[in-house]
């Protein structure tokens, strides 16, 4: 019944023109979207660029002046620290799978006690993770960390005041991972509630060695990726893309409206 009733109507026939007409456009706004996506990567690098370096023409925040809450840590992402602290070494977190300068390693991260006064000492969380440095994988052993030398006193640390570590895909249940473990993640809530000691909502990237610092240093790599202003890759992208844009258009217009009257015989008189 139904295929006879689909034979009943004619087949439809796209013609020649309109099959390019839709190709055309289909180029077109897929190119043009590519370079507004340039656009806006450019944009968003050229803002970045610019608080990195409006903050750096900041104060350096310390123990006092650091952020507490959320929306306060997100404004002063990127902003010069200056903190001081005990090392609470035995809670230190070994992220794997995260690799610096080409090399795949172990990301360290140490939860730093601030050294709080004490007319401040309950307004916030008196505890900040503290990206401290990256080490090599062992090649024998991927759970195998080295020893880091354990700061008994009060030091001080220099870096910026950054998001938490990103998170990557995980395998397994994280939960049954020992405090002292090799880790493919963490999530600060969950660090809070398995030490019993509330954090504040990121983290600092540690830029050289404490002060005082161990005998020998700490061994630690602290190559970090920073922002680079590259927004003229990113608009010659775009201008590309605009450009094959403009061609598709006009290879159109040429064969689709001007080269056939120009091949067109004259009419008779």
């Amino acid at each position: 019944m139904v295929p006879a009733l689909l034979r009943s109507f004619p087949p439809m026939r796209i013609s020649r023109p309109l099959i390019v007409l839709l190709a055309t456009l289909v180029g077109v706004a897929v190119t043009a979207s590519l370079g507004q996506w340039q656009l806006r990567r450019a944009a968003v690098k050229q803002a970045l660029h610019d608080t990195i370096e409006s903050h750096g023409r900041l104060e350096a925040l310390d123990n006092t002046t650091l952020p507490c809450a959320d929306n306060a840590w997100a404004v002063h992402l990127q902003r010069r620290v200056q903190l001081r602290g005990r090392w609470l070494n035995e809670r230190t977190v070994w992220l794997d799978n995260r690799p610096m300068s080409g090399r795949a390693g172990l990301l360290v991260l140490t939860p730093m006690r601030l050294s709080v006064p004490v007319d401040q000492g309950g307004a916030c969380a008196a505890t900040v993770l503290v990206q401290r440095g990256w080490v090599p994988r062992d090649p024998r052993d991927r759970t195998r960390v080295p020893p880091l030398p354990a700061a008994t006193g009060e030091v001080l640390i220099k870096g910026w005041v950054v998001p938490a570590p990103s998170k990557l895909m995980e395998l397994g249940d994280p939960a049954a991972a020992r405090p002292d473990a090799v880790r493919q993640n963490v999530d600060l809530a969950a660090l809070s509630q398995e030490w019993g000691d509330a954090l504040r909502p990121g983290s600092i990237q540690q830029e050289s060695d404490e002060v005082p610092s161990p005998p020998g240093g700490t061994g630690l790599l602290r190559e970090w990726w920073r922002p680079t202003l590259d927004v003229g890759r990113h608009q010659a992208y775009a201008a590309q893309w605009f450009a094959m844009a403009g061609v598709m258009v006009v290879l159109y217009v040429w064969f689709q409206w001007i080269r056939p009257r120009l091949r067109r015989p004259p009419e008779s008189a």
